[in-house]
């Protein structure tokens, strides 16, 4: 777990939550969950790891990260609740309508202390085959001021029911913010969850790219820190998101996955 100082913010309102709280209205799914980004561009890759999670008709509702073979990682609030049958995820495309490949679900493994809101916004699926995609491993917990990318099919304005969510994936390139800038305004968590520089309120994660991941170069490679959870207002760029830091869920994720 990252040694961050943290001054805990208490809850003051309803806070916007990527996807949770306070869905986009484009293309409702069961759920209510949606997911986009603002401010960012069009994928300049295919990230083999990276997954759509669908209703069977194929709407998009959130964003995942293949960890393993059979295993994705994703925000508590995406699948809290849901029935493993009722979904599927298409994994590595850049477009969430065709292209990789479907794979089908039998079970939603949701952190024990998650209460709905706030930290612990993380859970597994368990898919009932092994894909074919490559996974991605997960990285080291970054500190304030390196470089990550957030990714996901989430809105690209700033407010519930501004426009449609894109087809093909998107992508942001920003910083890991100081924690102060996340724990004034809900119950932020500086040892299990990442602040997420919003460019001066230009730029971040949206309704609601929940789920999908923040992504650190290591190398040659792409290693996973982070899983959307939430935003601290209703205009998703006005202040840091909250991203879910996997790093810190390392050992959690073994022991559910054997792995």
């Amino acid at each position: 777990m990252r040694t961050r100082s943290l001054v805990a913010g208490l809850l003051t309102g309803a806070a916007a939550v990527l996807g949770l709280a306070m869905p986009a209205a484009a293309a409702q799914p069961p759920s209510g969950v949606q997911p986009l980004i603002v401010g960012g561009v069009d994928a300049t890759e295919t990230y083999t790891f990276m997954a759509s999670m669908q209703t069977k008709s194929g709407d998009h509702n959130c964003g995942a990260s293949l960890i393993a073979p059979e295993w994705l990682v994703t925000a508590a609030h995406c699948v809290e609740g849901e029935q493993p049958s009722n979904w599927q995820y298409r994994i590595n495309t850049t477009d969430h309508t065709k292209g990789g490949e479907v794979a089908e679900v039998d079970k939603f493994v949701v952190h024990e202390k998650y209460d709905g809101s706030g930290p612990y916004d993380i859970a597994l699926v368990h898919l009932t085959k092994a894909a074919e995609a490559a996974p991605i491993e997960i990285g080291q917990s970054p500190q304030a001021g390196t470089d990550v990318r957030e990714i996901g099919w989430g809105l690209t304005c700033p407010t519930r029911g501004c426009g449609e969510a894109p087809v093909v994936l998107q992508q942001l390139d920003t910083k890991i913010a100081e924690d102060s800038g996340c724990s004034g305004s809900g119950a932020y968590d500086a040892e299990s969850e990442l602040c997420m520089d919003n460019q001066g309120g230009k730029a971040s994660a949206c309704y609601g790219d929940s789920g999908g991941p923040a992504v650190v170069k290591a190398g040659d490679k792409w290693t996973l820190v982070g899983a959307t959870s939430r935003g601290q207002t209703a205009s998703c760029p006005e202040m840091p998101g909250i991203y879910t830091d996997v790093t810190a869920f390392t050992d959690w994720i073994k022991q559910q996955t054997g792995k």
